[in-house]
């Protein structure tokens, strides 16, 4: 059953593991990689990444990709959002630490954010508005 637009923004919403892909190379299938992402009813979805990783650079020559949402429980469900990068800024700890609260227990989030910032190098923040829409809930399989 193909779901709702309310119903597929809310679902996209939730803390979900995503699985981001873009076109790399012409000769090849598109990079897919998994992600947290962060995405608001209505508004744009956006990703934080190092600033040179293949998949900022794949994201930066492409100028859009799409991210998919799924869970098995209670019901197989997924949400496939595709769309154009809106903007790119450079990251901030308020960002770092907005991301790590949506999928963290509150007493990890300062020590990851913390992590982030010695261990990971300089990242920046992807926007992207969904503008094309796939989604399904399969029910009980």
């Amino acid at each position: 059953m193909t779901l709702s637009m309310r119903e597929r923004e809310r679902f996209l919403a939730e803390p979900h593991i995503g699985a981001l892909s873009v076109v790399e190379r012409p000769d090849r299938a598109p990079l897919t990689v998994p992600i947290w992402y962060h995405y608001t009813p209505g508004g744009e979805l956006w990703v934080r990444t190092g600033s040179d990783s293949r998949k900022a650079r794949a994201i930066g020559s492409a100028g859009r990709f799409s991210l998919m949402a799924q869970r098995t429980e209670p019901t197989v469900r997924y949400v496939s959002v595709e769309g154009p990068v809106t903007r790119t800024e450079p990251d901030s700890p308020e960002r770092s630490w907005e991301m790590a609260e949506r999928y963290l227990p509150q007493d990890k989030v300062a020590e990851f954010v913390e992590y982030d910032r010695t261990h990971h190098g300089e990242n920046i923040t992807i926007y992207m508005r969904p503008e094309h829409w796939v989604s399904a809930d399969l029910g009980t399989v």
